[in-house]
């Protein structure tokens, strides 16, 4: 990691650093790693909380390591707050972060969900829904080509496309829960079938 600055942020700095991160919150809408150019002019280039180098390795660290991608969020708090000069300013900037980024966002899928639950009956809500899952189901199997290695030949990898053509047929026409089909993969590929 690189060497951190050594900042004197005042209270004003902290409730301007929520506000920003409440706001690019409504503006992710491909997700909080969407508005990372906002980001970096906003905390490396206006107010020089962080370097270009804490910047660049809080994403790194956090597309490396499992979990949900919005992690890098944390990291840029956390970081603000190391340069801040301690521990405890680290935690509150992971606390501000997060909460700036997930608040908004999350309050409005959760209220749109209610909605859409108690107007399930009307034409329109029906209608999107309806319109929605072919989406859904494109984009789940784009992300399944990409995963499964579009680039691998297949003939080599028929194994592979019938295990998922097969789940996707089984999950479609059955009700049987679909970790049983995930530990069957897991399974299979521990074997070295898939």
């Amino acid at each position: 990691m690189s060497a951190p600055l050594h900042l004197v942020l005042s209270w004003g700095d902290w409730l301007n650093l929520f506000a920003q991160y409440l706001l690019l919150s409504l503006m992710s809408i491909g997700g909080a790693i969407s508005t990372t150019a906002e980001m970096h002019r906003f905390l490396v280039e206006q107010h020089h909380w962080l370097t270009q180098a804490q910047f660049n390795e809080s994403i790194a660290i956090a597309q490396a390591a499992p979990g949900p991608n919005v992690l890098f969020v944390a990291l840029m708090g956390w970081n603000v707050g190391l340069n801040a000069g301690s521990y405890v300013a680290a935690l509150l900037g992971v606390a501000v972060t997060m909460v700036g980024i997930m608040l908004p966002s999350t309050t409005i899928t959760y209220l749109a969900a209610q909605w859409g639950h108690r107007n399930r009956d009307l034409r329109a809500v029906r209608a999107f829904k309806q319109g929605m899952a072919p989406t859904v189901i494109a984009l789940l199997i784009s992300t399944g080509i990409i995963l499964g290695g579009a680039n691998h030949a297949w003939r080599s990898d028929w194994p592979l496309w019938t295990l998922s053509l097969v789940s996707g047929l089984i999950i479609w026409r059955t009700k049987l829960h679909l970790l049983w089909l995930l530990g069957a993969g897991a399974a299979l590929g521990w074997c070295g079938l898939v």
